[in-house]
């Protein structure tokens, strides 16, 4: 029965229609925000140790275009494309930027190819190829890179919470040597099991209490066991000394658009035509198919695909996703994509484009109080991280498992994302694998045009690599 809407907000946003309330929103929108909030921390420490023309780019600027940018496109998504998605700076996109285009360009350079390859990716939405290529997914695949996208948030908030850890003498472990070192450790477990419990009792914003909770309990272990600095993962549980602080504008503006492709060793910072547009391409790759497969994930379990898996309105969210490149690299901050922590806010209630307005809004309060962002230790935030993990595995039920050629695609799809740490790589093996099935059983119509154009970027994808030392590209 569709529900009469109670006022202009709730019409907007179509918060009834989507069997939401006021206050879930809300909360859905705060818990995103806690959820995403270590990101104002952690860009600026992934872009600031960048060299640029023998300098180090000026932390309080980078800390004000990253919650900058991250206001604007978060906004512009809840305005208008009404779902529950938060962007901020990617974090593929800003390793890629720092490691693979600033060593051998300027910062403008590198932010206008960020630009570059956000207005790409709105031309493939503005001609519809990027809705198609989602519409033209197979369901069972949508519902593995669910699952896969869970499983990686899983790993992601495993990993940043300390409690698994790499390069011992396993692959993984559990912590550092095969046990559990360390405060910080303590507060993530005694966090996730908070949140569990809380859901099990049936509590409402069961994630938002946990992440409040847990925050409480890191600030005070902190205090009382003299916890040395070096153990928290980013940021340490104190109060700061001044909560406000002067937002640094110096970044926004400066580009550079086709400055990247000039020559090497022109003097202009060039990286030859040929890498800047390798670079572009991965950025490309990594925006396209990372969001849309968060968006896919995200989406379904709010609830807002149909029995096809298509969600409504989905064009607008593409649009405001591509976007986020270009917003990002004019303000000087990387491109900005949709986060996998959305989840969380989802997870806590969240069905409609008002939760992103009231986590943009909080985004944007950072610009005058960012030291506050640091409170919230990214061993507590981990926690909701695998909560939504959890829940997220639930789309598993979906998948016919006796049917291998959907069930070794989706297998792919799973355990590729998490084992690669890479939401592309689940994607490209998902359907690499689905087509190639479907044409050993002389079933090679089945998967359609699309499936096969993917399938032909994605083996280019595996190969990037090897082409790329056959053209001659570092």
């Amino acid at each position: 029965m569709t529900r009469i809407p109670t006022g202009a907000l709730d019409a907007y946003f179509k918060i009834s229609a989507r069997g939401s309330t006021l206050a879930s929103e809300l909360r859905g929108g705060l818990t995103t925000f806690m959820a995403m909030a270590y990101i104002i921390l952690l860009n600026p420490l992934i872009l600031g140790g960048a060299d640029v023309t023998g300098a180090k780019l000026d932390h309080a600027a980078l800390t004000t275009a990253t919650a900058f940018a991250a206001a604007v496109t978060t906004l512009l998504m809840g305005l208008v494309g009404n779902v529950p998605l938060a962007l901020a700076a990617g974090l593929s996109v800003s390793g890629a930027v720092s490691a693979l285009v600033v060593p051998h360009t300027t910062w403008p350079q590198a932010m206008g190819l960020c630009v570059i390859y956000g207005l790409l990716i709105v031309l493939l939405v503005v001609s519809g190829l990027r809705e198609r290529i989602m519409n033209g997914i197979p369901l069972p695949l949508k519902h593995a890179i669910t699952i896969g996208i869970g499983l990686f948030v899983t790993v992601i908030g495993l990993y940043k919470a300390g409690f698994v850890h790499t390069g011992g003498p396993t692959p993984l472990s559990l912590g550092p040597a095969g046990e559990l070192t360390g405060w910080p450790v303590l507060v993530f477990c005694a966090t996730l099991l908070a949140i569990f419990v809380l859901m099990a009792r049936g509590v409402r914003g069961a994630i938002l209490l946990g992440i409040a909770g847990g925050t409480v309990l890191a600030v005070a272990v902190n205090r009382l066991a003299h916890v040395p600095a070096s153990e928290w993962k980013s940021s340490v549980p104190v109060w700061p000394g001044s909560p406000v602080s002067a937002p640094d504008f110096g970044l926004f503006g400066h580009i550079d658009l086709f400055g990247a492709f000039g020559a090497q060793g022109s003097g202009g910072g060039g990286m030859g035509a040929i890498s800047a547009s390798v670079a572009v391409f991965t950025l490309v790759l990594a925006g396209f198919f990372d969001a849309m497969a968060t968006i896919i994930g995200v989406g379904t379990e709010a609830g807002l695909a149909d029995d096809r898996g298509r969600m409504p309105g989905l064009s607008r969210a593409l649009l405001v996703d591509g976007a986020g490149g270009a917003v990002g690299g004019l303000a000087g901050a990387s491109g900005q994509t949709v986060f996998v922590e959305s989840a969380t806010g989802v997870g806590d209630g969240a069905r409609t484009g008002l939760a992103s307005v009231v986590t943009g809004s909080l985004f944007a309060l950072m610009l005058f109080f960012s030291p506050l962002a640091g409170i919230v230790p990214v061993e507590v935030a981990s926690a909701a991280l695998v909560v939504i993990g959890a829940m997220m595995m639930s789309q598993a039920r979906h998948i016919d498992w006796a049917d291998r050629d959907v069930a070794v695609p989706a297998f792919l799809t799973c355990v590729l994302m998490p084992f690669t740490y890479s939401i592309t790589a689940g994607v490209a093996a998902g359907v690499v694998s689905y087509t190639v099935i479907k044409a050993g059983r002389g079933r090679w119509r089945e998967p359609g045009v699309l499936m096969w154009v993917l399938t032909l970027v994605f083996v280019g994808y595996f190969a990037l690599t090897p082409v790329k030392s056959w053209l001659g590209v570092q």
